[in-house]
């Protein structure tokens, strides 16, 4: 796919509309008897990027909308759990700020456009949360949504391999890169490679295989350096923690054995990461350095390390503040920094654009996502993911909001529970005979 949308880009239409009919066919067919509607939107929150990146999508918001679509079918067929009632008061709160914005919001804005931009992730959210809660898949399964999900991140990797292969002519400053983005968000395409690495690590862990361990470890090494030349921070930081948060859980649930084997692939995989690193810094001639230190070209030290985003949550803090009960509605936080900043910008910070667009409705509506899973968690321990999914889409809705699908449904994957393949086998004890 990677090498045919190289050759002629617009083809990548036809690969995308192909695959998102594919899906809801595959679907309808299957009647979601093997969570097949989880699979389909698992492949396209890791595709999304990628088809927008390669103007593969009709739509800008094609992506979340049709995991929309695929999660309200599945649930056609197989329902959703009676304990998901916090995350139907979630979607309900959403609207009243609709309704504000249809008073605030000025003559010039496009109100449809603003609407849907602004809560086509949060109900994204809501929808994913509404299909995976209390849902039980068992443990072969859950992987197979895995590796869906990483499928189109390894494509668009070899993508980005082909469209920018030698960084030489593109090193300008120590800003974004685009060139090695393919022209499309550093941001997102570093949000998206850092799960990707983190996700090729835990198959090193999960996955008994030697052949694909080590396929596995030459695409970590190669994804790794994909999402570090990006320029961009927040998606390399986010999948460092993330590891850290996996490897903690997963260490904690295996026996004597099998921890010491662990130790030793976490030392390689430390070398290894090690070996990305200096790889990058000469091919970067050191400025990938001077980047994660805060530093320009010159190697002279930054005020700012948040690059303006500080500023960003401020003037939304000062909208919740002024507007405390309902918000400003939703899609006036951009007008609302015209007023005050001079600047035309939209949010990186879904926590503060939460609290500004909706007041304390939004801060009740925090106060779910935050709290349902924790106790979900705390009640039965069983997905190691757990903690490093919560994690990714918590770390990244705080610098890239949510522009992509893929923060959104990492929180679902979180509230699934994880059936472990052994306990489903009966075992059943032969009478003896007299």
């Amino acid at each position: 796919m990677a090498f045919a949308i190289y050759l002629y880009r617009p083809i990548s239409v036809l690969f995308t509309n192909g695959i998102l009919l594919f899906w809801l066919i595959y679907i309808l067919q299957k009647k979601n008897k093997n969570n097949e509607a989880l699979m389909a939107a698992a492949y396209l929150a890791g595709a999304e990027v990628y088809f927008r990146m390669t103007n593969g999508l009709v739509f800008y918001e094609t992506g979340k909308y049709m995991i929309i679509v695929y999660l309200l079918v599945g649930m056609f067929f197989k329902g959703t759990s009676s304990r998901t009632i916090p995350y139907w008061l979630y979607l309900l709160l959403l609207f009243p700020g609709i309704l504000i914005a249809s008073f605030n919001l000025g003559y010039q804005a496009e109100f449809r456009k603003l609407i849907a931009f602004n809560l086509s992730g949060p109900v994204c959210l809501g929808v994913v949360s509404l299909y995976c809660y209390y849902k039980k898949i068992q443990k072969r399964d859950y992987q197979k949504v895995i590796l869906m999900l990483l499928m189109p991140l390894i494509s668009n990797m070899f993508y980005l391999y082909l469209y920018t292969p030698s960084l030489k002519d593109s090193l300008i400053n120590v800003g974004a890169n685009y060139a090695a983005t393919g022209g499309y968000g550093p941001n997102q395409v570093s949000t998206v490679f850092g799960l990707g690495f983190f996700l090729l690590v835990t198959r090193l862990f999960t996955v008994r295989d030697k052949l694909l361990n080590l396929i596995d470890t030459i695409l970590l090494g190669l994804m790794a350096y994909r999402a570090i030349i990006t320029f961009s921070r927040g998606g390399v930081i986010t999948g460092v923690v993330c590891i850290l948060c996996f490897v903690i859980l997963f260490y904690y649930k295996q026996d004597g054995v099998n921890r010491g084997k662990m130790l030793q692939k976490m030392g390689l995989l430390l070398g290894a990461g090690v070996l990305v690193w200096f790889f990058t810094l000469v091919q970067t001639g050191g400025l990938i350095e001077n980047r994660y230190t805060n530093r320009d070209r010159a190697g002279r030290l930054k005020s700012d390390i948040t690059t303006g985003r500080a500023e960003l949550i401020e003037t939304e803090l000062h909208a919740f503040y002024t507007h405390p009960l309902l918000g400003i509605g939703v899609g006036k936080g951009k007008e609302y920094r015209k007023e005050e900043l001079g600047i035309s910008i939209a949010t990186h910070n879904e926590i503060s654009r939460m609290l500004s667009e909706h007041g304390m409705l939004g801060v009740i509506n925090l106060l779910i996502l935050i709290s349902v899973p924790l106790i979900f968690w705390f009640k039965f321990e069983n997905n190691y993911f757990f903690l490093a999914f919560l994690a990714f889409w918590f770390i990244t809705i705080n610098h890239s909001a949510m522009r992509i699908a893929l923060p959104e449904f990492i929180y679902g994957l979180s509230l699934i529970y994880i059936v472990d393949d052994k306990k489903n086998t009966l075992y059943r004890k032969r009478l003896a005979v007299n």
